[in-house]
């Protein structure tokens, strides 16, 4: 096993030689195997153990177990306690999703702190055909199916490669002791089931399960190296950035294979679920829209438009008070100021008298039936025709913001001013107003 290991770390892991490892270490079979194999190849490894105050005593005896560990191999050990029943009620998550958000989170701060190169999990070929299984029975797409990294940013696996039964074996022969979590043994989460219940008849039935769903993996991960290399290819054609905002080609995507899932593969990273209502925003009307938890996805005209929701949200109107100079809005500082004289306008500056303002002054987002009478024009228009007429998007409009003197527009912001509040030959008082 060590030699295997040596070999694997060479041929696969060479960057480990020499680094600072950070590793995780629950005191249970896998992580303390991995801490052996790691000071046996003279690795430059500190330990990082969280104490999750789950099972009582035995989460205690678990913290002491591992500094004992720590003492007997010379090692540096790193001990967090969490409140992992609280926190995950504060979060509305399971116990299981809270501890692993509480552990990944504090690895990545130590590591940060303390200028560690890598963080090292103890995951073997079991637990990666335990996720794979997983994901199998909730539906997946293939990237779902190609097992866990052995290198995923900081985090590196370097027991992949290795059974549990393997590791077993090994600590057996150096009489390596270990802690068991006696919830290992309960069948009430999905994944213990699938570890006693199914995986041991897989294996059964076919004593090389293991070796073939290697194989498999493998056969899997090229899979999914050719479509990311499809992906890339498209995106360079058919999706442009623009400002805070992701365009898809709608034309160019009609014209592939299957857009639905080339839109899988461009999307699936901004948590959609509903694939079918998003394949149906190519022929829907302008305006339609999806939302995932975190991202809208809007037909606008020739183009599906993806947003974060925080940039899309409605904004509450901001009140400007006749004394005010200054005011911090969601696009921008917009500055109040009397002047003697007209300078340069400009889309984010302009001048209008003073005198024929209502106080207090209103900064909202444009409504369907708003107008304005626009300078240098003669007559009223509805916004709605000034943004036509402007080729606004539909985005474009979403972000126009207006500043009302009562119920009359005095400019359309980084747009139009209004021509009733323009500065005239009977002008006395002159106010500058500016975006920045």
């Amino acid at each position: 096993m060590l030699q295997a290991f040596q070999k694997h770390l060479d041929m696969h892991l060479d960057m480990l030689h020499g680094s600072r490892l950070l590793l995780a270490i629950s005191g249970g079979l896998d992580s303390v195997v991995l801490t052996h194999l790691c000071h046996q190849s003279k690795l430059k490894v500190s330990l990082a153990h969280c104490n999750f105050n789950l099972r009582a005593a035995e989460s205690d005896a678990d913290e002491e177990f591992v500094m004992e560990l720590a003492d007997d191999l010379d090692m540096d050990v790193y001990i967090e306690s969490f409140d992992t029943e609280t926190y995950a009620k504060e979060h509305h998550i399971s116990i299981q999703m809270a501890a692993r958000e509480l552990r990944y989170t504090w690895f990545f701060e130590l590591a940060e702190q303390l200028d560690f190169d890598y963080i090292l999990t103890a995951h073997h070929a079991d637990d990666n055909l335990e996720t794979f299984l997983i994901n199998l029975t909730r539906g997946t797409g293939l990237e779902g199916l190609t097992g866990i990294p052995e290198i995923s940013d900081k985090i590196v696996r370097p027991l992949l490669p290795f059974s549990r039964e393997a590791l077993e074996a090994f600590a057996k022969k150096e009489y390596i002791e270990w802690r068991e979590d006696a919830s290992n043994a309960s069948t009430k989460y999905l994944r213990n089931k699938l570890r006693h219940d199914v995986i041991p008849i897989l294996k059964q039935m076919n004593p090389q399960l293991l070796q073939n769903f290697q194989t498999t993996i493998s056969n899997l991960q090229d899979s999914q190296d050719l479509i990311d290399d499809a992906v890339v290819k498209i995106q360079k054609k058919l999706v442009a950035v623009d400002g805070d905002q992701i365009k898809l080609d709608i034309n160019k995507l009609k014209k592939l294979s299957n857009p639905k899932a080339y839109l899988y593969q461009l999307l699936k990273d901004f948590n959609f679920t509903a694939w079918d209502d998003v394949v149906n925003l190519l022929n829907a009307q302008s305006g339609k829209y999806v939302f995932s938890p975190t991202h809208r996805l809007l037909k606008d005209r020739e183009f599906l438009v993806l947003s974060e929701l925080d940039s899309v949200s409605d904004e509450h109107p901001i009140s400007v008070q006749k004394e005010g100079k200054e005011i911090t809005t969601a696009f921008g500082r917009l500055t109040f100021d009397e002047v003697n004289a007209i300078s340069e306008t400009s889309k984010n500056k302009i001048f209008v008298d003073a005198d024929q303002l209502k106080y207090p002054l209103s900064i909202r987002k444009w409504s369907e039936g708003d107008l304005f009478y626009p300078l240098g024009m003669k007559g009223k228009k509805k916004l709605s025709k000034f943004f036509k007429d402007e080729k606004l998007s539909l985005v474009d409009k979403e972000k126009v913001w207006i500043l009302f003197s009562g119920d009359d527009v005095v400019w359309v912001i980084g747009r139009r001013p209004d021509e009733r509040f323009k500065v005239t030959d009977n002008t006395t008082t002159i106010l500058k107003i500016e975006v920045h």
